[in-house]
């Protein structure tokens, strides 16, 4: 049995590597729409929703004045101040790697450890519309490896499944911020929805989260946001989903319980969660309001992280 100190080092660890990825999602979307050809039309800041998405909108408007390429790039990316900036989440992902060097593979570190020299190489100051892209590909590469490594050369323990605890809960909060922020921030008022610009945005949506070939697999047919919606919060079969994301976050409660022989809150949070998602539809989810489901989604994901840490991590 883990001490609780090396378990919460691993949940973290790995929930730092995933934030790195996801804002670098963020950002990769957000570059993708600010290139688009003013005929598409639209008042919309790509910047400013990218922010919103990472749910840090008030710390930013404490240390910058306008939500613009340069300012967001620096806060979401390089910026000490914010602690979910690429720079501070694989900060803390490196210092949490080698607090339990003892519990990783020697790959893991090795790529956490590289990310985090590689990444002082770059700057906000030195970032064209191509350099922003070649960073943002390293990230997601470099987490990706991480994740990999992690995958293939770690012992299936009660340690493994503490990070993959950490993994599934910040990708299901990823996804649902993500989606939430193209519903109700990106789409300019009194845009036609199926518009050129709609089209564009969902396609760069699909895109950040990795799901535009499978959205093809799945639908064979154009986009439609409604099934984006279905295809990012219940397909379980898309890694990126609410749903699988649910799923796994119960498989790894029920692995812990099943080592240490009793079960707690977390677990009892984690199938009302999942059962939500299980059971829903897409059409159910339109009743309710696609922004109000996200928004419960968000609260009861977090609600579940912490029931885990108040029953494991403590």
């Amino acid at each position: 049995m883990l001490l609780s100190r090396v378990a919460a080092d691993l949940y973290w660890l790995a929930r730092y590597a995933e934030r790195a990825e996801n804002t670098a999602r963020i950002l990769d979307v957000a570059s993708r729409l600010s290139s688009l050809p003013t005929n598409y039309g639209g008042t919309t800041n790509e910047w400013e929703s990218a922010m919103i998405s990472t749910g840090a909108e008030t710390l930013f408007r404490e240390r910058y004045d306008e939500a613009n390429r340069r300012n967001v790039i620096d806060f979401l990316a390089f910026s000490p101040d914010n602690p979910s900036s690429i720079f501070s989440c694989l900060d803390v992902a490196r210092r949490s790697a080698r607090s339990v060097r003892t519990a990783i593979t020697g790959e893991m570190w090795t790529a956490i450890n590289d990310a985090w020299l590689e990444l002082r190489h770059y700057s906000v100051d030195a970032m064209s519309p191509r350099q922003l892209a070649e960073f943002l590909a390293f990230v997601k590469e470099a987490c990706l490896r991480f994740d990999g490594s992690a995958y293939r050369t770690m012992l299936r323990t009660d340690a493994h499944a503490f990070f993959r605890l950490g993994t599934f809960v910040e990708r299901g909060d990823a996804t649902a911020r993500i989606l939430d922020v193209k519903y109700h921030v990106l789409l300019p008022e009194g845009d036609t929805v199926g518009g050129g610009l709609d089209y564009f945005q969902w396609a760069s949506l699909l895109r950040a989260t990795s799901a535009l070939t499978s959205y093809q697999w799945v639908f064979r047919d154009a986009l439609r946001p409604w099934r984006v919606a279905e295809l990012l919060t219940l397909r379980k079969e898309l890694p990126r989903s609410i749903a699988n994301c649910a799923e796994n976050t119960l498989w790894y409660l029920d692995q812990l319980a099943n080592d240490y022989g009793r079960q707690g809150p977390a677990q009892r949070a984690a199938r009302a969660y999942h059962a939500g998602l299980a059971n829903g539809t897409v059409d159910a989810i339109y009743r309710e309001g696609l922004h109000e489901f996200l928004q419960r989604v968000i609260r009861e994901n977090n609600a579940l992280s912490v029931a885990i840490e108040a029953q494991y991590l403590r």
